[in-house]
């Protein structure tokens, strides 16, 4: 794991105190349910309320009918009794079913706007930003929401509620009994707050530890066969190890933390209720003024049911800082500005003609580090161009600026006359299709990865497509044929049948200008053929850009366009620039033998080392 990997967590921050505009933002959420919210909250008072006088009940039966060996209407009390915590019952089925719905709600609401968010953000930003970073948002980070809706901020005001409820009963029962019972409050709260701190530390370090187990995980299983291939199974093995003995250290850590704080919260409790007895027994023996039996073991209860969820507020403070934590980091995905979208007012939508013209572009990724250094070309309607050039030379960047996945510092990019800053951002890219050398291919149906979606083409164009570029002849042998179901990433189908479903895609969608980015240089022999009648079915009638390394794929483009170093060097058809020798006529030398390369001169090539290249 890299040393990056390993300083990057973000839990590190849950820390951190409350900050009350978070808290603010979250409760917006909660408006569109405020009525089941409401209802909640009604149902959880009075659920508490109800949950309190249970101590009071055995008070007066105690003091009643037990005491004084009374039965007469026993039977009535004991039925009161019944239908009052039959009714809690009642309130507290309904408060977890409205609070569960509540919270599956907001999290989808907050799903569905994180993933809108990132499906118009810019490429950019996942260059920027790692893809497992951001799946937490919309996983971990949005179920901790989830629990604060559902069993934080409601169960929190439901302990308050409880606490001073049993406050009152004990003041109404005897106050001065109530003040002995609160003796030990104060040191109960010292004990929370000590857990509180040391265990929210602990929570921190398992949360980074389970982290940086995870993205161990998912690294090495994801490259387990060059772990195999190169047989580093054991160093593998050791760093699992150190991380996982971390992991475990963190939770052990945790645990003697819970091993001090909840035998510590009984022994003050215990302490609290012989206090109480004791005083009971002093006023009991006449030196007070006497107090009954039954007040005696409401006091007991209510001591016992005192504690309870004065411990249960240091959990629930973790629970609702891990929530608003959470929420910080989707607050700051969700407010993140969207570098490219579409102008107020387009000078141009609707389908382009496919005329495109690079004007003294220059682009960098960071700052000045320039990719692109003063490009100027143009790609008349119809024109089939080739960009050629070694690893880095700026090939695919044209491509990626030409769609806007990125906006350039200087200079301008015109489609049709029109810069492409100034074109409806949908309308724009809805004009080209992108044939990849590595073909992406969704979970689905043979159709569906065709249609991507669009339900305005039809089985008929899909069908029309793959014929087209005879992608049909190996999917009628399909047992579903094109609802035969294709596995993540198109896993099963074969690089070619991959590739022919990609140009069927392309062809399906119509589109005025095909990018083709090293799309043939994966093919095998066998299918290279029929790959290349789907090329050229493809771009016909088109504007096309073909970017290649193998130059045997590009020799009869109408023209070439060299690239070095983010410089256009050179233009011209294959001919043209193999009579200039230059760069394209180096590049052609060095991917040829002198045996198999053509005799197109003479003279022998120069010998060129790796770095002169180009």
């Amino acid at each position: 794991m890299s040393d990056a990997v390993q300083k990057y967590h973000e839990e590190e921050a849950i820390g951190k105190t409350y900050d009350l505009r978070i808290v603010r933002r979250l409760m917006r959420y909660l408006k569109h349910y405020k009525l089941l919210v409401f209802g909640a909250l009604v149902l959880t008072l009075l659920s508490n309320i109800l949950f309190s006088t249970q101590p009071y009940f055995t008070k007066v039966a105690v003091d009643r009918f037990i005491v004084p060996k009374v039965t007469e209407g026993v039977w009535f009390f004991a039925v009161i009794f019944f239908l009052v915590f039959l009714l809690r019952f009642v309130f507290s089925y309904i408060q977890e079913i409205l609070l569960n719905i509540v919270g599956q709600k907001v999290m989808y609401d907050l799903r569905t706007e994180i993933y809108q968010k990132l499906q118009r953000q810019e490429v950019a930003f996942y260059d920027q930003y790692p893809v497992g970073r951001t799946l937490t948002r919309l996983t971990s980070d949005v179920d901790a929401l989830n629990e604060l809706f559902t069993s934080g901020v409601i169960d929190v005001l439901g302990d308050l509620v409880v606490i001073f409820a049993i406050i009152g009963w004990l003041f109404y029962l005897d106050w001065k009994l109530a003040l002995v019972t609160l003796v030990t409050v104060p040191l109960l709260f010292i004990c929370t707050n000590w857990f509180r701190k040391h265990a929210r530390r602990g929570f921190d370090r398992v949360r980074t530890r389970n982290a940086r187990l995870n993205a161990f995980l998912q690294e090495y299983i994801s490259g387990a066969q060059t772990v195999q291939l190169f047989n580093a199974e054991k160093k593998a093995q050791k760093k699992f190890r150190a991380i996982n003995d971390d992991y475990r250290n963190a939770n052990i850590e945790t645990i003697y933390y819970y091993s001090i704080f909840y035998p510590l919260v009984d022994f003050i409790g215990s302490f609290g209720i012989a206090m109480v007895i004791f005083a009971f027994g002093y006023q009991h023996l006449g030196v007070l003024s006497a107090i009954s039996v039954g007040v005696l073991a409401a006091f007991v209860q209510y001591s016992l049911q005192l504690f309870q969820p004065i411990r249960d507020l240091s959990d629930k403070f973790n629970v609702l800082q891990a929530a608003i934590v959470a929420s910080h980091r989707i607050f700051i995905l969700l407010d993140r500005d969207i570098e490219i979208t579409s102008p107020e007012e387009p000078k141009r939508t609707g389908k382009a003609v496919g005329k495109i013209e690079f004007r003294n572009v220059w682009f960098a990724y960071k700052e000045e580090d320039w990719v692109m250094k003063d490009v100027s070309f143009t790609i008349g309607m119809g024109e089939n161009v080739a960009l050629v050039g070694h690893t880095g030379s700026g090939k695919t960047t044209v491509t990626n600026l030409l769609m806007r996945f990125y906006d350039i510092q200087k200079g301008s990019i015109l489609l049709d006359g029109v810069d492409i800053r100034e074109w409806d951002l949908h309308d724009l890219r809805s004009n080209f299709a992108v044939v990849l050398q590595d073909v992406f291919l969704f979970s689905g149906s043979i159709g569906d990865n065709i249609r991507l979606g669009d339900r305005t083409i039809d089985d008929e164009r899909v069908k029309w497509a793959a014929k087209e570029v005879h992608a049909d002849e190996f999917i009628e042998k399909l047992p579903l044929r094109y609802d035969n179901l294709v596995k993540e990433r198109g896993a099963g189908l074969s690089v070619g049948q991959k590739q022919l479903v990609s140009f069927a895609r392309a062809l399906a969608f119509d589109p005025k200008i095909l990018i083709l980015d090293e799309a043939t240089s994966s093919i095998d022999t066998e299918t290279e053929q029929l790959i290349q009648k789907a090329v050229d079915r493809v771009m016909e009638g088109r504007t096309s850009m073909v970017v290649a390394h193998r130059l045997s794929t590009v020799q009869q483009c109408d023209r070439i366009l060299v690239f070095h170093h983010g410089e256009l060097r050179e233009s011209g058809t294959h001919n043209e620039l193999l009579g200039e020798r230059g760069l394209y006529w180096r590049l052609f030398q060095l991917q040829y033998s002198e045996d198999d390369a053509p005799r197109f001169h003479s003279a022998a090539p120069p010998q060129l080392s790796p770095d002169n290249a180009l």
